[in-house]
């Protein structure tokens, strides 16, 4: 029996001042203790307060295409089906209207570091950083660059398209799988911490005012060709005005890919299509860590 979690606008995690007290630096709360994932503090103050200090109001946040998280050390495979180049549920870019329940204190900032692009090898596989899986066949679409990843590069994704215009404003949910290589930045994630930050900011941030709840069927350290890894396989529930799906199935999957990196697999499958389950899983039992 896995466990339940509801995110609400009761979420505190996020980034604060290292309590250790080392300057310029934060350091990760994920809620309920201190994490440890450290990162250079932005030259900007921080956008949230210590824990236990008055919290903001937090803005809605739109997903489009795209990807969330930023920062620390998780080189992620992303699998993720629920981006897509229109996704209001899913999206890197802030929503303009203010309220529900994302918040910029769950993910990471973006570190502002440039992608260097790679010509990604033509041998049947999705590439992104060390991590790749098996090109899925139809009704997945061509492999794509997803550039609108602020903590990642190289990042490549394979969608399909499942509800067009679901909110009258131009905006379409998705189901893809996608991979990519995250930066470095100062500190270092292990699988468990990184998995958990992920989850954290997908569902915080990614679900524009909805209400998410979460019950985990798996939460546990694997191996995954050969490396350290942690996978996370929860069932996601929800209700979002005009999207026929009240639900889908989120796989995370951080690998440990190098002494200092890490890889995710993400994967969102909305309970619409249950179709595309089986193909997701392929993709993550098909992961391989490359060079």
């Amino acid at each position: 029996m896995g466990d339940s979690y509801t995110a609400g606008v009761s979420t505190q995690a996020g980034w604060y001042p290292d309590p250790s007290g080392a300057p310029g630096m934060l350091r990760y709360w994920d809620g309920v203790q201190w994490t440890p994932a450290v990162r250079r503090a932005p030259s900007a103050p921080p956008l949230a307060p210590p824990p236990g200090s008055d919290q903001p109001d937090r803005p809605d946040r739109r997903r489009a295409v795209g990807w969330w998280l930023a920062a620390g050390a998780v080189v992620v495979v992303l699998a993720l089906v629920v981006v897509g180049a229109v996704r209001l549920g899913r999206s890197l870019v802030p929503s303009a209207s203010p309220g529900g329940q994302a918040s910029t204190q769950v993910c990471p900032p973006a570190t502002g570091e440039t992608p260097t692009p790679v010509a990604a090898p033509t041998d049947g596989r999705v590439h992104g950083g060390k991590l790749s899986f098996p090109q899925l066949s139809q009704p997945f679409g061509d492999v794509l660059p997803e550039t609108e990843v602020p903590f990642a590069r190289d990042v490549h994704q394979q969608l399909v398209l499942v509800q067009s215009n679901f909110d009258g404003r131009g905006s379409s949910w998705v189901a893809t799988v996608m991979v990519g290589d995250l930066y470095a930045g100062d500190g270092f994630f292990s699988p468990q911490d990184g998995a958990r930050i992920v989850v954290d900011c997908v569902i915080g941030r990614f679900y524009g005012d909805a209400q998410v709840t979460r019950h985990d069927v798996r939460n546990a350290a694997t191996t995954i060709d050969g490396h350290e890894a942690w996978l996370v396989e929860s069932k996601l529930s929800f209700d979002i005005n005009g999207l026929r799906t009240k639900g889908e199935l989120l796989l995370v999957a951080i690998v440990r890919t190098g002494p200092s990196s890490s890889g995710i697999f993400y994967a969102s499958i909305p309970d619409t299509t249950p179709e595309l389950v089986e193909p997701a899983r392929q993709a993550l039992a098909g992961l391989r860590v490359d060079g």
